[in-house]
């Protein structure tokens, strides 16, 4: 079990003192919810960022491959046509 110490030298405080303190800890609080809001934003930007390069990436990798492809084929006529024209 705790004692508790009979002398209360310090120990009291008007309420003055307790409004600041209870300030303190009310504006650490809103602090501590600000920095959370932001790097919950940051997260959620990051995340959507990373999507967009994903996205932007499969789509430019799907073009590069559509025309290749039909850089193939267009070539494979011309070599026909160059062929059957000797």
């Amino acid at each position: 079990m705790m004692s508790i110490p009979h002398d209360t030298e310090g120990a009291i405080m008007d309420d003055k003192q307790i409004e600041e303190r209870l300030h303190a800890v009310e504006t650490a609080q809103a602090a501590g919810a600000a920095t959370l809001a932001g790097a919950q934003a940051t997260q959620v930007a990051a995340q959507a960022g990373s999507s967009a390069t994903m996205a932007a990436m499969q789509a430019g990798t799907m073009a590069t491959m559509v025309a290749g492809g039909v850089g193939f084929v267009a070539g494979i006529f011309i070599g026909l046509a160059i062929r059957s024209a000797r």
